[in-house]
């Protein structure tokens, strides 16, 4: 997109008033980036036929800051979305948008945004089919905050639900965890460090579609551990099926830059946020087939067995760690990093 064309160089009130700077705004990079069948009707909303049962997942960003290793706040939308829906047991198919804009950000980095948003989602198989765009005043918006809502038809042989878990089913981790966090700590002022630590946000939808078509209601759940970690999600778990889970910290995928980031600055890998990481939890019977499917997968290539469920120590996760000693993995008490998506 030739900026030089736009006619502005920053972004003022006036584009949010409803006038023709919004239109300009609107028709110049949204509609023209987002063109499709649905969205080019430049309606307040779109009409869309969808048959059977469907998985709606809403999120807000407030990322900051809005570029870093690895990615972007508009592709971190797309993704959050699309995996949450895929987190339910259904393939995302549609996405609403929306843009609350802070008065002088650069439209060289609206236009970088929005068209990383095109790109996530072109990847991932879903359209942009509404949204809004606001702006509000200088210093009230912090550059740029995005609300985005997926909608997703239910995988046929999908049956995701806690109580479907039974003591003896097994948990599995599609990779490294806590990239996403520590990417984020190295850009914010003051923490910086040398890294090449990059963020993993990634869709995750075709993995989990993968799965379902092969093993159906044996897979039980999906979850992607975001803020909070992967020591917080497995807590709430074992408190919402009343049972234990017991991990192994030697098979929890850990990169060694991650892990020394973490060291560093005294943080605990386990609550630090993830954008490209899931858990599942399969019947035992089919875990290292699960285990060889995700191995197999691009974005499942460090997968690992970090655990199973069990009837010791209901609503506890205790995880053996990697010099032969046990502790308590506890939920997470207040934000370790604010503002991560």
């Amino acid at each position: 997109m030739d900026i030089e064309n736009i006619g502005f160089e920053t972004i003022n009130l006036g584009h949010g008033s409803g006038g023709e700077l919004t239109r300009n705004l609107l028709d110049k990079i949204i509609f023209k980036t987002f063109s499709n069948p649905y969205l080019d009707q430049k309606h307040d909303g779109s009409v869309v036929k969808i048959e059977g049962e469907i998985a709606i997942s809403t999120d807000s960003f407030v990322i900051t800051p809005i570029f870093f290793k690895g990615g972007n706040i508009g592709e971190l939308a797309v993704h959050g979305t699309v995996n949450d829906v895929a987190m339910c047991g259904a393939i995302p198919k549609y996405l609403s948008l929306a843009f609350i804009v802070e008065e002088g950000l650069k439209v060289s980095e609206f236009i970088q945004i929005v068209q990383s948003v095109k790109k996530a989602a072109d990847e991932s198989g879903v359209l942009i089919i509404t949204g809004d765009t606001k702006v509000v005043e200088r210093g009230k918006g912090d550059k740029i905050f995005i609300n985005t809502t997926g909608f997703g038809l239910v995988h046929p042989k999908a049956n995701i639900s806690v109580d479907t878990i039974k003591e003896g089913d097994k948990i599995l981790v599609n990779g490294y965890i806590a990239q996403h966090g520590m990417a984020i700590m190295s850009e914010r002022e003051g923490l910086n460090f040398e890294s090449t630590i990059e963020s993993d946000t990634t869709n995750l939808n075709f993995i989990v579609t993968e799965l379902l078509d092969k093993f159906g209601d044996k897979i039980k759940l999906f979850r992607d551990p975001t803020r909070g970690g992967l020591g917080t999600v497995l807590h709430e778990i074992a408190n919402d099926i009343s049972k234990g889970i017991f991990l192994k910290e030697k098979y929890i995928p850990l990169e060694k830059q991650v892990a020394a980031a973490c060291e560093m600055l005294g943080l605990d890998p386990m609550y630090v946020a993830n954008e490209g990481v899931f858990l599942v939890i399969v019947d035992s019977s089919i875990e290292l087939e699960v285990l060889a499917l995700m191995k197999n997968h691009k974005k499942g290539e460090n997968a690992a067995i970090i655990g199973e469920i069990t009837s010791e120590h209901p609503n506890k996760v205790v995880m053996q760690s990697s010099i032969g000693g046990k502790r308590i993995v506890s939920p997470l008490v207040g934000e370790q990093l604010p503002r991560i998506c």
